[in-house]
Order: structure tokens, then sequence, then C-alpha cells
């Protein structure tokens, strides 16, 4: 059911809701969608459609606004209905969840500035109904405004509608752990995986700010309208605490299971931990499609310390999976899945030669492939599937690899003054009386005069991105690749020079589309980690997939595969793994040693994330984990193995 559809018939009460069957251990009205564009449409009309009731009635309408990745889509699409659908912010007044405390109005990483980018500088809301909490309020004075900021709420009759996003935290506006249920507008000190997570807008953690004013978990209740937004993978533990878990001070967000109207609205990736999703043969009855069935075998080794081949009728039985078990029980189970999870495991990675391919991953014909490798930044490649990458050269394959963005915005200011510095030095010795500095003067004032958090301007980005394609060409050339298989793609997407980029258009389309046409791959390999904390690895997956689309009558296309790998940020869960790849010894010390090229991503990179282990080491980390989870269901022990999706066109 649809969020417009709910809000115009019976609403759902959080009993009723509890009480179905399919949704019983959720405490709050829960909606899924495939993705967060569908999901933001449908509340930003829900959105639209209370302001011109309101404006019917002549009233104001008070909406209480979020801040954070979270709601972005769901302004873009309140601007677009303002222009091409005549929808009139005349009659709103907002109410902003929180601000960082000590930033300025104008600092490009304040919520104002926020705000007024993604909506208020282009809908016609009255400037003086804009209401977002003071940063640079002194501390003295900071109870006297906060107690100002709730008198103002309750004014125009409380919030008609609030909207918020969720940390990991379980925070909602910057309520931490530890925040009560009757708490007000209030400084807050930020939790340290807040501030982590924060950090990619930043140029490093330590500029984030430690504090902030956010209205309390009692103000936000007292809301008519509730509707929460979490999309992605790193949400998902938190949903599932939020919607399934027990009302504690621990994650504030469970407090919303007491408001009578409130609608968690979330994507697939961000549901895959609830109950329903995950295990729902639990729940009730449910339709075994063999993708469940692998998930549920996995989950019963699991479960209960088995290897596959050791389950028992009586392991099935106690958990809920009765049904399954057929005329011959377990044991024909057992051996069915077994079969399959040995059959993902290849050290052929582009087809073995000459071999029966029935029940290999990828096919034996052509026996030399043409292969894509598209890295969205300029060490992905090595740092998610060097490994396999190595296997495919080695195998005589002819490998291309593609860095679809320039990575610039990744490179530490003090990185790029290293280098033009010694650009400087190298162009002294050869020009020897005849040195022209202009050339550097410029960089060398931009790089010591540049402000923080402001656009990096375009010379800057250049050396950036010159740093990490010299990074990326000694990488390629360490596993074998000839310089004119290596292509810089340099998107426009990602070249804004901050870490919000534009959305993709028809350039970048065109420039992938066409390397496409020039290879005319056999496979090809792109990152499906939509777990990347800035969203660059879901962006250059979506153009390679509009690339693919307009190609896919093209007669070389029929033969054309698709893998999806992992980066550094999350794994394929063991049952959705098509393809695993084997990894010597000796061939993850070679992938190690690709990723060290990669020097400005080393010793503190600008995008660590919560995760303070160097890139090498979670690749490392995780490729031996998925490895012994291989070994205990059962099947051979490996050193470590690398995973793989296959996207089906």
């Amino acid at each position: 059911m649809q969020l417009e559809e709910k809000r115009t018939t019976k609403r759902i009460t959080r009993r009723e809701w509890s009480t179905m069957e399919s949704t019983k251990y959720e405490k709050i009205h829960t909606e899924v969608f495939q993705d967060s564009d569908e999901a933001s449409k449908i509340v930003a009309h829900e959105i639209a459609a209370l302001i011109r009731y309101k404006t019917q009635k002549n009233e104001k309408c008070v909406l209480g606004l979020a801040t954070g990745a979270s709601p972005i889509k769901v302004y873009h699409e309140l601007v677009r209905l303002h222009k091409e659908e005549d929808l009139s912010f005349r009659n709103v007044v907002s109410f902003n969840l929180d601000e960082y405390y000590g930033l300025d109005k104008d600092d490009v990483q304040s919520y104002v500035y926020f705000m007024h980018h993604h909506l208020f500088d282009h809908v016609d809301i009255n400037p003086d109904n804009i209401n977002i909490p003071d940063g640079t309020i002194p501390f003295e004075h900071m109870s006297e405004y906060s107690a100002q900021y709730e008198e103002k709420i309750e004014s125009y009759g409380g919030l008609d509608f609030q909207l918020l996003g969720i940390g990991r935290t379980g925070h909602i506006g910057f309520n931490e752990p530890g925040s009560k249920m009757n708490s007000a507008t209030r400084m807050i000190t930020l939790d340290y995986l807040t501030i982590q997570d924060n950090a990619f807008a930043f140029n490093n953690i330590g500029e984030v700010p430690r504090k902030a004013i956010t209205m309390g978990v009692g103000t936000i209740l007292k809301a008519k309208r509730i509707v929460i937004l979490a999309w992605g993978l790193k949400k998902s533990e938190i949903v599932k605490k939020t919607i399934e878990g027990n009302i504690s001070t621990e994650v504030p967000a469970t407090f919303l299971q007491e408001h009578e109207d409130v609608s968690f609205i979330i994507d697939h990736t961000a549901a895959s931990e609830l109950t329903r999703f995950k295990t729902p043969w639990v729940v009730g009855d449910c339709e075994w499609t063999d993708d469940l069935l692998k998930r549920a075998v996995v989950w019963l080794s699991q479960k209960t310390g088995k290897p596959i081949l050791k389950l028992t009728d009586r392991n099935y039985n106690d958990n809920g999976m009765s049904e399954i078990l057929g005329e011959k029980g377990a044991y024909e189970i057992n051996i069915k899945m077994f079969s399959h999870f040995q059959h993902t495991i290849t050290g052929w990675p582009g087809g073995k030669p000459n071999a029966d391919d029935t029940n290999r991953p990828e096919r034996a014909v052509p026996a030399k492939k043409r292969v894509i490798i598209f890295s969205p930044h300029p060490d992905d490649d090595v740092i998610s599937m060097g490994g396999t990458f190595l296997r495919l050269v080695d195998q005589g394959h002819e490998v291309h690899v593609a860095y679809q963005t320039s990575g610039n915005i990744a490179v530490a200011d003090h990185e790029a003054l290293r280098f033009t510095e010694f650009a400087k030095h190298l162009y002294e010795y050869a020009a020897a009386d005849n040195t022209d500095e202009t050339l550097f003067k410029g960089l060398f004032k931009q790089l010591y005069s540049k402000k923080k958090r402001e656009a990096v301007p375009i010379d800057i980005r250049k050396i950036k991105g010159l740093i990490r394609r010299g990074e990326a060409i000694s990488a390629c050339r360490y596993f074998g690749i000839p310089d004119e298989h290596v292509h810089y793609l340099d998107l426009p997407f990602y070249e804004t020079g901050m870490v919000e980029k534009k959305p993709f258009g028809k350039d970048d389309i065109s420039i992938t589309k066409k390397l496409i046409e020039e290879v005319k791959p056999h496979q090809i390999y792109a990152a499906g980690d939509l777990a990347d904390p800035h969203g660059t690895h879901e962006v250059c997956l979506k153009i390679i997939l509009a690339a693919i689309d307009e190609l896919k009558k093209e007669a070389f296309m029929k033969d054309c595969w698709m893998w999806l790998y992992r980066g550094a940020w999350h794994e394929y869960p063991i049952d959705e793994i098509e393809m695993a790849v084997p990894i010597s010894p000796d061939e993850l010390m070679k992938k190690r040693i690709a990723i060290w090229r990669h020097q400005s991503q080393k010793d503190g990179v600008v995008f660590q994330g919560e995760d303070t282990r160097e890139f090498w080491e979670r690749a490392e980390d995780r490729n031996r984990e998925t490895a012994r989870l291989y070994d205990d269901l059962g099947l051979a022990e490996y050193e470590s193995i690398e995973a793989f999706k296959r996207h089906h066109f």
C-alpha cells in the first residue's frame, strides 16, 4: 500500500500494524520501496497535499524539516512541484530540527546553507517563516534561546508534519543515545559515531563540530504526523532496532513507537535486516523460492554451527522450516544446497577453457575474453577485486580498466602541495636558467589560501586528479596491464569540487557507452557496493546500466555478462554470491602491493569512514572472512575469497 493511499484511507494504528501476520515483529508502520527515488516522491506528494489542504482552509502549514542525505530527494521533488505544478509555499512555516553549534550560517556545512541550497532558494516561502536553530548563540544564552524556539513552535499550534532521518546511533534530530522521551530543544554533545558518519562532508574528522542544537524528542513527538526516512545498507541495523526493538533511551528513535501517526519509509536495502525480509519463515508461511532456500540454509547452518551436510530434520523443524523438507527430508535439501555453493567457487573468473561449464559460474567460450573492469574511484578495482583482476590478466584475457571518476576530492591538500612542489622543482631542473614559474605560482597561492570546506578550484582538482591517475596506472602496470588499456573517464557528474555531486546526465552515459562500444566486452565488472558513504558507487553503477540499456540491442551485448563486486565497505551475504574466486597467499600479497601503490589513500585518508583500518587491511579481512564462511558451510578451505554477483540485463 502506497503512502498516499494510506493518508486517504482509514489510518493504520500502531496496534493494528503490529498484529498483522507479516509485520507482527514491527512496532512502527513501515513502507518499503525499491529505491529512494520512488519513496521520496511519495513523501513529497504527501507534504504537497498537506500544504494545499491547509491553503484551502486559509491556515498555516507548519512543517518540521530535516537535513542530511535522506531528505534531499524529497526536497528536490517539492521544488519540481513548485516550478512545474504550481505548488506554493506562501502559507508554509518551517522549523528545522537542528544545527551544528559554532558554524556560521554562511558556512557550506551549516544546515542554514543546506536548507537554502536544496529547498528555500527555489520556492516562494516567506523568509520570515523560515526557522532554523542559530548555531552562533553564545553558550550563556542557549537555554533562553532554546525555550524561545519551543515557544515559537507552540505559537503556531505545533508541527503539522515532521520529516525525520535517522542516524546510526538511533538519533532523531541530534537526540543522541541517552536522550529522554520528554526532552526539549537544547544543546547536545554529538556521539563519536555521528561525528565519524558526518566527517565525509568535512575535510577531516577533526573539523566536524562536537556540539549541536536540536529539537528534543518530546518536541518531535508532539507533531501531528511524523514520517521518518532511511536509505541504504548502512542504516539497516538501526532500522531493525528502531522498528522491532524495545523502547530505550539507548535508541532514541524507538520513542516513535509511542506516536499514533508515524510511518517509517525505507528502501529495500535499509529493510534487509527486518525479520519479514531476512528470515520470513520465522514470521509465518512463505513462498520458498530458490533464493530464499539458499538464505534459509545458510542461516540455519550458522545458527546451529553445523556444516550444511550435517543439518538434520530436527534442525529444520525446530526453526520453522519443516515445510521445505519434502519427501526425502534434510538429506536432499543439504545435497542440493551444498552442490550449489560448491559450484560458485572457481579459479577461472573468465571461464575455464576446454571444460564443461554446465555448473561453472562463467562460460568456457570464448577462451580469451575482452573484459572491462569499471572502478568508481581509482583504487576500487584493486581493493575490491585485485586478486580476480590479477587472475584475469595471468589467464590471458584482454583486460581494460575504466576509472569512472578522477577521485580528486579524496586527495588531501597537503598531498597536492607536495606534488606541486615536486613538479616545480622538476621544472626548474629541466628548464635551468629559463625557468618560468608562472604556471606554479597560481597553484601555490590557491593551495595556501584555500578556505576550509569551500569548493576546490579546478586547477587544484586537476593536480589531485593527476596524483590519482599516476597511482592507478602504477598499480595497473604492476599487474601487467598495457597503458592503452587504462581508461580515465573523468565523468562530469563528479567534478563539483565538493562532496555533493551533480545528478548524472547524458554526457556521463555517452562517455561510458563509447568505451563499451569500443571494447565490445564479454565481461563487465562493476561496483555494486551501495554502502559507499558518499554515494559515488551507486551513481557510477546507474550510469553503466543506463549506457547498457542504450546498447542492449547491439549484437555484441548478447555475449556480454556483468559481474558486480562490493568495495571496502561491505560484502555480499554468502547466499547471494554467484562467483567466488579463491585468492592464494601470494596473490593476496600482490593485491596488497597494488593497493599500496595508491599512496594518497594511505595513512589517514580524507574519507576514512568509521573503520580506522587502512583499505588493504579491510580488503584482506573481508576476503578472509568470506573464505571462513565457505569453510563453515563445510566447503573447501581457502586463504581468502573475492565474491561477485551476476547482474542480469
